[in-house]
């Protein structure tokens, strides 16, 4: 009995390979170095530590992309006993959420200083964020899954309320640790019911792990009609839905993204979302797909309802960041389209995350002109506040401008081909309806975007000539103007990103 205990231990450990998951492990790393550094250097040299949150990121950054580290040569590659699946889409995510994260370093940097607030903490937050999404979306059981993402979700809970003396802050992490562990529950009741119903040994096919990704694909492909199995798939799509903020789950957005620190705002609005997508389409192309007759109209329901509610819910708001927020969410719908596509198209799962990379250039560009628009808390900021920009700061309403067209789908930038090939999906997928709810939403956002580009360009009121531009730093120029180059060149040449479906 030792004997067989011995062979099957070392059989399990026969698949670890750590050199795998090598950039999170040295993600963890940083962020440890991170609050060691915090007891070593003196109170006036704390300052460096954003600094080396952000290289140390680079570093990983660099390993990753261009040395292959954690990478594997294969399409596909299992490790620790199935629980990791290595793709070519899982390889880019983790580059993606690199960017995110040093993006957000940046940002977080002048937030905090405006506030007062402490600094290590969020740094390593956003740190351990980004190493549990790049687990997140190389989960291949469900044990995995739900570790990952709850570790994501509890470190948010504390970034979204991290402004302790804002009660707006305050207000938005409560909203979001209530119904993200609601939503929790019904994605862990969901699990509880597929790992019940196909570990069954009275049906016709048993599992030898009925949490493994694998194991449940051949198990639904047999059952796909039984009622629990279908239950449970429709619950664990729900409490998705939380993450990627669909419909019926979105309540939560204008509120949290209004009331969280401006820099995890933007954290939410991308990675976030994008680690919740990646997540979803696996799920489909994976152990759902059996259930494919179930799902897809129960998705394209859901998609039509985000998009009409996002882009009309945003017509009459004037807050800056609930106004985002609520476009979020329409952004949220033109994505599930593409992710419905994706059990059809093959090269959908590619625009999806073309979206994504442009998705991220122009709402870092907007979040970042946002947070620098006010000395104050920009909770508060209104389309108002950006009156007469573009006389009094061009390079701000420059770059604004052009991160605002993006998201609208305006021709020539980044934002117009990610949204074209989405719908090029779409088309071939046959999904007619849902192609022209996504035109008339696209039409519908012109009009709120526009009409905060009106109020920079357009509006009559009187000028104060003594503000100009020096609120934007040579370092914010240089990272704004990087990302808007980069919005335009993407926009005119989509060949350049090597994620081009």
């Amino acid at each position: 009995m030792n004997e067989i205990l011995i062979k099957s231990l070392s059989d399990l450990a026969s698949t670890n390979n750590w050199l795998a998951i090598m950039p999170e492990i040295m993600l963890a790393i940083i962020a440890l170095c991170l609050l060691g550094a915090e007891m070593v250097l003196p109170r006036e040299r704390q300052r460096m530590i954003a600094n080396i949150a952000i290289l140390g990121q680079a570093i990983v950054f660099a390993l990753v992309v261009f040395l292959g580290v954690g990478c594997s040569s294969t399409e596909e590659a299992h490790y620790f006993s199935g629980m990791i699946l290595q793709t070519d889409i899982t390889h880019l995510m983790r580059g993606f959420f690199l960017i995110c994260s040093m993006l957000v370093c940046y940002l977080g940097k002048s937030y905090l200083d405006k506030h007062k607030l402490p600094k290590t903490e969020f740094f390593h937050l956003v740190i351990i964020i980004a190493a549990a999404m790049m687990l997140l979306v190389q989960s291949a059981n469900f044990v995995m899954l739900f570790v990952a993402l709850e570790t994501v979700t509890v470190a948010f809970y504390v970034l979204v309320a991290y402004c302790r003396t804002n009660s707006l802050s305050l207000e938005a992490g409560l909203k979001y640790l209530i119904l993200g562990a609601f939503s929790s529950s019904i994605l862990l009741f969901g699990i509880v019911l597929l790992y019940g119903i196909a570990g069954n040994p009275e049906l016709s096919v048993s599992t030898g792990n009925a949490l493994d990704f694998s194991e449940l694909t051949t198990f639904i492909s047999v059952h796909s009609e039984n009622l629990l199995v279908r239950v449970g798939a429709v619950l664990v799509v729900a409490g998705l839905c939380f993450k990627i903020a669909a419909v019926p789950f979105q309540i939560w957005v204008p509120d949290v993204y209004q009331g969280a620190p401006t820099p995890v705002t933007a954290y939410l609005t991308v990675a976030s979302k994008a680690a919740g997508f990646i997540i979803l389409f696996q799920l489909l192309k994976g152990p759902f797909n059996g259930l494919s007759a179930l799902l897809v109209p129960l998705l394209s329901v859901i998609a039509i309802a985000t998009i009409l509610f996002g882009n009309i819910a945003a017509v009459t708001q004037r807050n800056v960041k609930r106004l985002l927020g609520l476009s979020g969410i329409a952004h949220a719908g033109y994505l599930l389209m593409g992710v419905i596509a994706s059990t059809k198209i093959l090269w959908a799962g590619y625009a999806v995350i073309f979206y994504f990379a442009t998705y991220l250039l122009a709402s870092f560009t907007v979040f970042g002109i946002i947070q620098q628009s006010t000395d104050s808390d920009d909770s508060s900021l209104e389309l108002d506040g950006f009156d007469n920009l573009f006389r009094k700061r061009p390079f701000q309403c420059s770059a604004l401008t052009i991160g605002l067209g993006s998201l609208a789908g305006i021709p020539p930038l980044g934002g117009f081909i990610g949204k074209l090939f989405i719908f090029i999906a779409a088309y071939q997928a046959d999904l007619f309806v849902l192609l022209g709810v996504a035109l008339c939403g696209v039409v519908i956002s012109i009009y709120y975007y526009f009409g905060w580009i009106r109020v920079m360009y357009f509006s009559h009121e009187a000028v104060d000539e003594a503000r100009d531009e020096l609120r934007t730093s040579f370092a914010d120029r240089c990272l704004f103007g990087a990302l808007i180059t980069a919005i335009i060149v993407v926009g005119l040449f989509p060949g350049v990103l090597p994620i081009v479906p």
